[in-house]
């Protein structure tokens, strides 16, 4: 059974998803949900499923982020997981960090990979006058968002969409993704997962 830590920055309904994902026949299971925002919204909803908690604070390290990186790196070590699952946790890593967690480390971004890499997603999509949004699970690597793509779901980009309606339509499509993902990625297989 493969241990899974999820960290998080705000209301965790990816952390949810994924949490609620690992049930049954899953072949991982949930550790440890860690932030970086004290009072994030999913640190309770963790532990209301029962999921340990943790909180690194990144102001307590003013612009340390080595000194941010390995009390994260010491905290999530003591829970030995196997797979760190990254769900909407807003920091901008270094080398130091996922060389650390080389191959075992996801995130999930919103916007169909190699497109719009970093912030904004939605917007640009709109404004580039795309037909179609997603995102995407990809493994973590020093380049951002550039890690191998494990996953894609696609959403219509509709006629009046504004960044909030279509980052609604897709949120509910990275609740679907992200999970079958997990569940994979935790058997060992690395083949693209596609959702329409």
């Amino acid at each position: 059974m493969k241990r899974v830590a999820i960290l998080i920055s705000g209301g965790g309904s990816n952390m949810v998803a994924l949490a609620e994902s690992m049930a049954g026949d899953h072949p991982a299971r949930p550790v440890l949900v860690l932030s970086n925002v004290p009072g994030a919204g999913g640190l309770a909803r963790a532990e209301a499923m029962g999921i340990p908690t943790e909180v690194v604070d990144h102001r307590d390290f003013k612009s340390d982020r080595q000194a941010f990186e390995s009390e994260l790196i010491s905290k999530i070590d003591e829970y030995a997981p196997d797979i760190l699952a990254l769900a909407g946790f807003m920091r901008i890593l270094t080398p130091l960090f996922i060389d650390h967690y080389a191959g075992r480390m996801l995130n999930i971004h919103p916007s169909l990979l190699p497109k719009y890499r970093g912030l904004d997603t939605h917007a640009r999509a709109i404004a580039a006058g795309d037909a179609e949004a997603g995102c995407s699970v990809h493994e973590v690597t020093a380049e951002l968002d550039g890690g191998p793509i494990l996953g894609q779901a696609r959403v219509p980009v509709l006629s009046g969409d504004t960044p909030e309606a279509l980052a609604a339509r897709v949120l509910t499509m990275e609740h679907r993704l992200y999970p079958a993902v997990l569940r994979r990625f935790a058997a060992g297989d690395r083949t693209l997962v596609t959702l329409p």
